[in-house]
């Protein structure tokens, strides 16, 4: 049953040529959103497309999130092209799977730089589109690992975290103006994340981690993430029960999130 609520609104999904994006982008149009969808690769963009409800009313914006000037024309055409915008969903991202003894500093560089410098200063250049019809939503996509921190993930975890609060602030800055600030908090997600994670020295991993494998579907992730969304609510932690209890503990207990997290299989 399609939600009225998203009918005709205008979303920006970034990270939208595969996994949480895309998911995310054919739930957004079954319900009526029109969508502007952003990755880097046209040809998956176009995939996505052809795959939506309402597919031709969708635009394609394939973008580099860390080239500055990318952002700034891709605004410029949504200001062309459809004149205003009600949502940005700050989905693109890049995962971790290296310990912090065996990460360079220029890796650690680039987590940051795709995972927290990007999404502030896409969300930075975007608000004045977002604030002009008295206020729009901004959605984080952070992570479970940004609430608690785990192996084989220290930069990574770092970004997010970073992200989480930076998003906290925004929310307290311009709640008088009328935007709206979610962030969610993903456990593990069948998705590629794990194989185009970086290694140590910045490579792509390369292979899917078990407990990404037997992960809840990014069809159900999205579900979810909408439903919680529509509710207004603004800090949405979404996975399987491990991950739900270590974001819970992580507010409640922090000595035990320590314990909990040391004894953990996260590969």
């Amino acid at each position: 049953m399609q939600n009225t609520k998203l009918k005709d609104r205008v979303i920006w999904i970034t990270g939208a040529s595969g996994g949480i994006g895309e998911a995310l982008a054919r739930e957004l149009a079954a319900d009526g959103a029109r969508l502007i969808l952003s990755a880097r690769r046209q040809s998956e963009l176009e995939r996505v497309r052809a795959s939506l409800a309402n597919n031709a009313q969708h635009l394609l914006l394939p973008l580099d999130i860390t080239n500055s000037q990318s952002i700034t024309s891709a605004i410029d055409s949504i200001k062309q092209l459809i004149g205003g915008l009600d949502w940005l969903i700050n989905n693109a991202g890049i995962s971790q799977r290296a310990l912090i003894t065996d990460t360079t500093l220029d890796t650690e560089r680039k987590l940051f730089e795709v995972d927290y410098f990007a999404q502030i200063n896409l969300t930075r250049q975007a608000l004045p589109l977002l604030l002009a019809d008295g206020g729009g939503k901004v959605v984080f996509v952070s992570s479970v690992a940004g609430l608690v921190g785990t192996q084989y993930r220290g930069s990574y975890s770092a970004a997010k975290a970073a992200l989480h609060l930076w998003a906290n602030s925004l929310r307290a800055e311009l709640f008088d103006q009328g935007l709206s600030v979610a962030t969610i908090f993903p456990g593990f997600v069948k998705t590629d994340v794990s194989r185009n994670a970086l290694t140590g020295d910045g490579s792509a991993l390369g292979q899917m981690d078990d407990a990404q494998a037997n992960a809840m579907s990014a069809e159900l992730f999205a579900e979810k993430a909408v439903k919680a969304l529509l509710k207004g609510k603004n800090y949405i932690v979404i996975g399987g029960l491990k991950e739900r209890l270590g974001a819970l503990v992580s507010r409640l207990s922090p000595e035990l999130l320590y314990k909990m997290v040391r004894k953990s299989k996260v590969r």
